[in-house]
């Protein structure tokens, strides 16, 4: 379990210690996207749906999901976030919107498990909020683009 820092030397599961660890700048990036039908991609392009604009909802949706990330991993460590960002980027050849989310925080631990959520929260608010129109839509590509700060250093695919 030595490679695994959220169990101790019993295999029991614990929140990892940063309390010796110094605060600096942290930032991380997450994307995924959510394909839909032509009919669908169009309603969301054009603000128009019987549940309003999609695209603002999900961006408060994915903020506030990436508030809320202590509250849903178990292990995760509750931060004072400094900036949550929700971005959409249509996609036209694929029909399909790509969420990026970048948070950033000055603190002792990461934010990409924030960022990570903030993105699948505001894909699952998209869904939600278009499964009238297209209920076989589908979500992936779910992944860190980019970290920066902590003892591990900067990441980017």
């Amino acid at each position: 379990m030595a490679d695994f820092t959220h169990f101790n030397q019993q295999g029991e599961a614990v929140m990892v210690d940063v309390s010796g660890k110094q605060e600096t700048l942290r930032e991380a990036v997450a994307e995924g996207w959510i394909r839909m039908s032509r009919e669908c991609f169009e309603k969301v392009r054009n603000g128009g749906t019987a549940k309003g604009d999609v695209l603002g909802t999900a961006r408060i949706a994915g903020i506030m999901g990436a508030k809320k990330t202590a509250e849903l991993i178990p292990l995760c460590h509750i931060l004072n976030l400094t900036k949550v960002e929700i971005q959409f980027v249509l996609l036209e050849g694929q029909t399909a919107v790509q969420a990026v989310c970048t948070v950033c925080t000055v603190g002792k631990t990461g934010v990409e498990m924030e960022a990570l959520t903030g993105v699948q929260v505001a894909l699952l608010t998209i869904y939600d909020m278009c499964k009238a129109v297209d209920r076989a839509m589908e979500m992936g590509g779910i992944r860190l683009r980019s970290k920066k700060g902590g003892k591990s250093g900067d990441y980017s695919i």
